[in-house]
């Protein structure tokens, strides 16, 4: 997928929502070990590659998702993460997601030229989510969340296992996301319809844009369980739902290798084929790439 970046793999299992990890199923069918954490070859250098005609294969205006495989704040990729952090500066005019388990860990891996001011970095193209599993997750990782030097906050409760309440977060207004979606793979837990409105409505009200990915393998709505094992039909299903909402807009500044703010008229704009249609995560989704892998239509 050309909106994902992962610098390194492999990561270590630290709550509820790890029991399952997608990571660790995937690389088991694959005769690896998702505990074995190692910097990648090919795709470490990813933001900086650019194609044969010389332009950068990641275009201004993208979000990249970062880690997908790992989490940025491994204790165990410090000694990687500063060069990360150089490519994500360089590359002011991409917006990068960064998802983590670990925000205990976020502001001493900081760059040192982090924050505003002159000869900082400005921060505007950073997306900083943190994991929510459950109740307890979210009332131990959006206090820290809150307190953290980003201008940009979101909030991932998937996998979601269980009813997740963040109405006492909201009004701060730094949240400006939030995503759910089931569980998959190996041992995934059910999904419940009502722990999805909850957290619709919570976000509606106070516009910040609500995403429903994916039902999970087990979704549970009026009191009746199914079983979804394909995620094209389980992003389907979540798309029809109508849960997701677009709430106030989110504003990044993003600027070209000069210093110059790129006007949104000049940003990337994403392009999706018919059977992207109905997917619920269009909305956060760079559109296709034309890698010519799947049927075109």
């Amino acid at each position: 997928m050309h909106d994902i970046w992962n610098p390194w793999h492999g990561c270590k299992k630290i709550s509820e929502g790890c029991d399952h990890c997608y990571m660790y199923f995937l690389d088991q069918r694959n005769g690896r070990n998702g505990g074995e954490i190692y910097q990648t070859k090919g795709s470490y250098t990813y933001p900086m590659q650019k194609d044969r005609q010389g332009n950068y294969k990641i275009k201004s205006g993208e979000l990249i998702r970062v880690c997908m495989t790992s989490d940025f704040f491994l204790e165990e990729a410090d000694e990687w993460r500063e060069e990360a952090w150089r490519m994500m500066q360089e590359r002011s005019d991409v917006k990068f997601f960064l998802l983590t388990k670990r925000p205990q860990r976020v502001e001493k891996c900081l760059p040192k030229n982090w924050g505003d001011g002159i000869g900082q970095w400005s921060m505007e193209n950073i997306f900083l989510n943190v994991t929510c599993e459950n109740q307890e997750r979210a009332d131990e990782r959006i206090p820290i969340l809150l307190e953290l030097p980003f201008k940009h906050k979101g909030i991932m409760c998937a996998p979601i296992i269980g009813k997740v309440d963040i109405e006492k977060y909201l009004p701060t207004g730094q949240i400006e996301q939030v995503i759910c979606g089931g569980e998959n793979y190996d041992g995934a837990r059910p999904c419940n319809f009502e722990w999805v409105k909850l957290l619709r409505k919570q976000c509606e009200t106070h516009q910040v844009s609500f995403l429903f990915i994916e039902t999970g393998t087990f979704f549970v709505k009026d009191g009746k369980k199914y079983h979804l094992p394909k995620k094209n039909v389980q992003s389907e299903m979540a798309y029809k739902s109508g849960m997701n909402y677009k709430g106030k807009e989110m504003s990044f500044l993003l600027y070209d290798t000069f210093g110059t703010r790129i006007e949104k008229e000049c940003l990337y704009e994403p392009h999706f084929r018919e059977n992207c249609g109905h997917c619920g995560s269009r909305q956060i989704c760079n559109g296709c790439s034309d890698c010519g892998k799947c049927k075109v239509k």
